[in-house]
Parts: C-alpha cells; structure tokens; sequence
C-alpha cells in the first residue's frame, strides 16, 4: 500500500478531497468488510470510486464522516447497509445475451441432448450464478424454450441467484425498458415479451418467467441446493474476486456439475486452481468436466 505522507498522520489524512474527511483507515475498513462479506476485492486505486459512490449513502443517513459510516458497517445487526454499501460499489452490467456465443453453444451443442432427456421425464436444471436484474437468466429460458418449446410442462427449472436483493426483485418483476430487450431478436421479442401500457417497458411474458425461479445468493456464502446442474453460466463477477476467492469458487462449482454439464464464464475469466484438473474446455469460456473414465 503506498505510504502516507506522514505515517503519524494516517488517522488524519485524506485519502480525497472532498465533503467527508475520508482516510485510508477508512479506506481499509470498507474494503475489509466488503471483502468477508461479498468476496470483493478492492485496490486503493479505487479509493475515488468508493468515495463518490458511499458518501451519497452518507448524506441519505445524514452521517458526518467516514468514519461514522464505518462505525455504522461493523455492527454485524447492519444487514441492510452493508446489502446497500456493497450495491453502490458494485456494477451490474447485465444485457439481453450478452456474449451472444454462449447462447450459441447452450442452443447448439448442449440444448439437443438435454431436450432429449427431458421429454423421456429427466430432469434439466440450469443456473444463472449472478443474475443481476435478470437478463441472463431470461436469456437462458428463451434458449431454452426455443430447443424446447415444451420446458414448462416438463422437468426443467432454471434457478437465478444474485446477492443484491433489490436485483432479484427486479427479475423477478421481470419488466424492462424498451431498449434493454433491443438485443432480443425480432421474432423472439414478439413472442416472449408484452408491452407494459403507457409506459416505455416491457414485462417478460408468464410462461417464460415461470421457468425461472429467483433467489438471494452470497457466492462465497452457504449454497443450499442439493441437486447437481446441467448448465451454470457465472460470468463476469469472479474478475471482482482476489485470486484465492476465484480458486475457491471454481473449485465449488465442478462438482455441482452434471457430467457432460458446461459452465460459462466471463470473457476475461479462466478457470484456476484446483479446478483446472476437473475442467476442460469445449469453446470460448466454456467449461466440461473431463472425462474421468
């Protein structure tokens, strides 16, 4: 960590310039807390950023300093402003198939077997790891239902976690602004999405919502489930995780799947540690386990 200009002085120097006196203590504090909390790693080259994002928190509670608000964050009964704290200095960033090969492979490669087995009376599970506001996950059941226009009457489930409840609530709700589903194409937007009236959105038709069940999730928390998955798409947030976290993640995720399941993950993300013996790779960010005959 770069040295304060004056180590003496570390309680009293300000790490930015701004309404709240905001110190590397403070700083330390956060990021310390986020990080047993969510996994999130935070740099000091993200010092400006935790500022802008949290002293808004501050204002609405009307505290004083950084220091309060790091008082108010270490009461472990503050469940509610650490959900708010690690929503403010995370970014969901989330479309309508995103990295659109993933779908291509789920549709292609994955889809046909997995109908199969389905329409025999197997069961088909898939997870959306971070859903965010619930784009992927609806990505998913549209893919889903276009191999199999069936899914709904049969055994196949898709399950979207997030750790941000306000995110859950909104995929829940299942309603977008118009130019969020734009990367919808044409025909698949007509038939899975109803214009909400007087207003710029749309809402995700019911029996594409009723393939998706949503639920609060902590990755690096308990996971509830007992039964394996066919397909887990994870992509984009283990980037915000320290190198040791990432490890401990993937490793949590091979034996959740199927064999012959896949796990997606983000375009900068590779799998590490000791799950890198358990998967190898079918595709761009695409994972199988391998073949342990």
């Amino acid at each position: 960590m770069t040295p304060f200009p004056d180590s003496r002085n570390a309680q009293t120097w300000s790490m930015v310039e701004g309404e709240f006196h905001f110190t590397a203590d403070d700083f330390q504090k956060i990021a310390q807390i986020l990080h047993s909390y969510a996994g999130i790693a935070l740099g000091e080259g993200k010092a400006a950023l935790v500022y802008s994002r949290l002293a808004k928190r501050l204002r609405i509670l009307g505290l004083q300093s950084f220091r309060e608000y790091c008082a108010l964050i270490s009461d472990s009964r503050q469940v509610d402003e650490r959900l708010a704290m690690m929503a403010a200095l995370t970014t969901n960033v989330t479309r309508f198939f995103r990295e659109p090969h993933h779908f291509d492979h789920l549709r292609d490669k994955i889809m046909p077997a997995l109908a199969q087995r389905a329409r025999r009376g197997g069961r088909v599970r898939l997870w959306s790891a971070a859903c965010s506001n619930g784009q992927e996950p609806y990505s998913m059941a549209i893919t889903v239902l276009t191999a199999l226009p069936e899914a709904a009457n049969l055994d196949v489930k898709i399950l979207a976690t997030d750790i941000d409840p306000n995110m859950v609530a909104e995929g829940r709700a299942g309603i977008y602004r118009e130019e969020a589903i734009e990367p919808v194409p044409v025909d698949l937007r007509r038939q899975w999405f109803s214009k909400v009236p007087d207003s710029k959105t749309c809402q995700v038709k019911d029996e594409l919502r009723a393939l998706v069940s949503f639920r609060e999730l902590n990755l690096i928390g308990d996971w509830p489930m007992r039964g394996k998955f066919d397909v887990i798409f994870c992509r984009n947030v283990v980037i915000y995780f320290d190198e040791p976290t990432q490890e401990l993640i993937w490793n949590r995720f091979a034996p959740m799947i199927e064999n012959k399941g896949v796990l997606y993950i983000g375009h900068s993300e590779r799998v590490s540690g000791p799950a890198a013996r358990l998967l190898e790779t079918d595709g761009l960010t695409t994972y199988t386990l391998k073949d342990r005959a």
